[in-house]
């Protein structure tokens, strides 16, 4: 029999707040986090707006191990300690315990950084913390070093289906049986100038950077691209039995994943969004739901032109018409490696709660928009079944399913 697995802790820190709960405030009030980029080296680019984080991680860690970490490494620290104090800082075995945390792009900045001090001082002021800053796996590492996790510390990196896919990895690693909890989640930091040049020369991000706020407008007429955020989400998985054993609080169920890979290109998705459906009736399979349970969908789309209609018409033929969906993408912006995650907690406290978020900038619906989105203001409804779309560069697709316990 398949062991069930519920979620018991939450942690998170994104341009709407240090925390869950500010980020969850913030989203149901609909405020945005993205704004101007008032760094120097902004004034060159194309692109000068971002969502940035709204807590300072070196304001919230020690300053000595803030210095050894990457930006990627702090932030993924900090969502860790919040859904594991969440979770009630659970007693277990340390051989009982996994951490699967992904990052999309990694430690970019320090190896930016790094780099250029190697070109103005030479080898001998590069720092001797560099590889433990830049590597991918360094903010698993650093999170399972700090909760002493010996079942296994994970790394996925699926662009910006990363998040979901390590929570989808962390819901396999229970069922296994190799643990009892596993730490999972994702996290991004990469606001600067190469990879925002990077995107910017690709067309995708959004060049408002008059109304920052109104930039990141999922399916509006005027949608231009997204914008780039910053940012961890972290969710505590724990086996059920387990769970209820210690009298934890359990917020939803973690149902099931459905994984799938497009074969089609390196940056654009299927165009009838064939990998995405697939994912979805994957995950449904796997939750053992019918499509008309799903009452609430938390959508990938990012903002840009192709994308947020292609999935429009991924959801018709995996789901039908009822859902009731919204993009939260719309005031985080797009936190690429950590997107899957924080979605993943916006879509767990929908469930919890009874409440999904609203879609904002949302002013001017594209013609092709036939599902009820929930724009500009929250809304109270229960909800039985949802999914979190996540879906990535390189055809990675990734899709959970949370159920109300």
């Amino acid at each position: 029999m398949t062991a069930e697995v519920v979620i018991t802790g939450l942690g998170a820190t994104t341009p709407l707040g240090g925390d869950v709960a500010s980020t969850w405030d913030g989203m149901v009030t609909g405020r945005s986090g993205v704004g101007p980029l008032t760094q120097e080296w902004a004034a060159q680019l194309p692109v000068r707006i971002a969502a940035q984080l709204a807590v300072e991680p070196t304001t919230v860690l020690d300053r000595v191990q803030a210095r050894r970490l990457d930006r990627s490494e702090m932030t993924a620290i900090i969502a860790a300690r919040e859904a594991w104090a969440d979770a009630g800082s659970p007693e277990i075995d340390s051989e009982r315990l996994a951490v699967s945390i992904g990052t999309g792009i990694g430690g970019a900045q320090t190896l930016l950084n790094q780099d250029d001090i190697l070109e103005a001082s030479g080898p001998r002021r590069v720092s001797p913390h560099t590889v433990p800053m830049l590597m991918p796996n360094g903010p698993a590492a650093w999170v399972g070093l700090e909760l002493k996790a010996q079942a296994g510390v994970h790394c996925v990196a699926s662009a910006c289906a990363t998040g979901s896919e390590a929570i989808a990895l962390g819901l396999d690693i229970i069922r296994s049986g190799r643990a009892d909890i596993v730490v999972a989640g994702g996290t991004e930091a990469v606001v600067h100038p190469l990879p925002i040049a990077g995107f910017a020369s690709m067309r995708a991000m959004s060049t408002r950077n008059d109304e920052p706020e109104r930039a990141s407008r999922p399916w509006d007429k005027a949608r231009d691209g997204f914008v780039l955020g910053e940012g961890a989400g972290v969710v505590v998985l724990e086996r059920a039995d387990h769970a209820r054993a210690r009298g934890a609080k359990v917020y939803a169920r973690l149902a099931g994943a459905g994984l799938t890979s497009d074969g089609y290109d390196i940056v654009q998705p299927h165009p009838e969004g064939d990998g995405a459906v697939r994912a979805i009736k994957a995950a449904l399979r796997d939750a053992h739901l019918d499509p008309r349970e799903v009452t609430h969908v938390n959508a990938h789309a990012t903002s840009t032109p192709v994308g947020d209609m292609g999935e429009i018409k991924g959801l018709h033929r995996a789901l039908g018409e009822h859902p009731v969906i919204t993009s939260t993408k719309s005031m985080t912006g797009h936190l690429l490696g950590a997107a899957g995650a924080v979605e993943s907690i916006a879509t767990i406290l929908a469930v919890h709660h009874g409440l999904v978020p609203p879609t904002i900038n949302l002013d001017d619906p594209d013609d092709g928009l036939d599902l009820d989105v929930v724009a500009h203001k929250a809304r109270h409804l229960e909800i039985g079944a949802a999914i979190n779309n996540s879906f990535g560069f390189g055809g990675h697709n990734a899709v959970l399913v949370f159920t109300r316990v």
